[in-house]
């Protein structure tokens, strides 16, 4: 158990790093909370500087993913086994330490970091790229499928936040129909506890949808 803690801790800390305020910081020596929606994610970056937008989508997307691997490493360097892949399989042994298992708890607690960053105040991003890149990590076709979802979703209604919302909501359940013989009820449970966590954090989104007042995506033509 003090693995899991460890691992948990960790990648809370690398979830944590805000990359969309450190940015926007330093090349515009501006703080993203004081603009648009407050948030300190990659769509909001974006509004002000583009270019920073797509850095802080890569680099929150990057720190989940590090997450997910350094957990995965952690896990092997601890259990001589060999793996078919990296969304692994499970072991019913009580004492052993459970390399999918392990690799979800650090998604978990990698969005938990973005959304609640100990460095501001706990008031972080939605978690949606840190959230792609740790499930890039545990289970990359059910990614793919996912990311097809949210484009046609974005294509056809031009609302980002309901390709998120339900793109993430379908992740747990494809990851666990297309790897299912590699996992395990926890890593179920994890990945439904972070998608449940991003879906959270778009409640005003939400209530806009239901309004009928959520903002559009627009491609600008200058």
């Amino acid at each position: 158990m003090v693995i899991y803690f460890i691992v948990a801790v960790i990648a809370y800390l690398l979830g944590s790093i805000p990359f969309g305020y450190i940015l926007l910081r330093i090349f515009r020596g501006e703080d993203v909370r004081q603009h648009g929606s407050g948030n300190i994610g990659a769509t909001n970056v974006a509004r002000k500087a583009p270019g920073l937008g797509i850095a802080t989508l890569l680099l929150d997307a990057a720190k989940g993913y590090a997450a997910v691997v350094l957990a995965a490493f952690v896990a092997h360097s601890q259990w001589n086994s060999s793996h078919p892949g990296m969304f692994l399989y499970y072991d019913p042994h009580p004492y052993k330490i459970w390399p999918a298992a392990l690799m979800a708890v650090a998604a978990m607690f990698a969005i938990l970091g973005h959304v609640f960053p100990i460095w501001l105040k706990l008031k972080g991003g939605k978690g949606v790229a840190t959230g792609v890149g740790t499930f890039l990590a545990l289970a990359p076709k059910a990614v793919l499928i996912v990311l097809v979802i949210f484009a046609i979703l974005v294509a056809a209604f031009r609302y980002i936040s309901l390709g998120s919302i339900i793109a993430t909501a379908a992740f747990p359940l494809f990851a666990w129909l297309m790897y299912r013989h590699e996992s395990s009820p926890a890593v179920l449970a994890a990945t439904v506890a972070a998608a449940a966590l991003i879906i959270l954090k778009h409640h005003q989104n939400i209530r806009r949808l239901i309004a009928g007042t959520e903002h559009r995506f627009e491609l600008k033509h200058r």
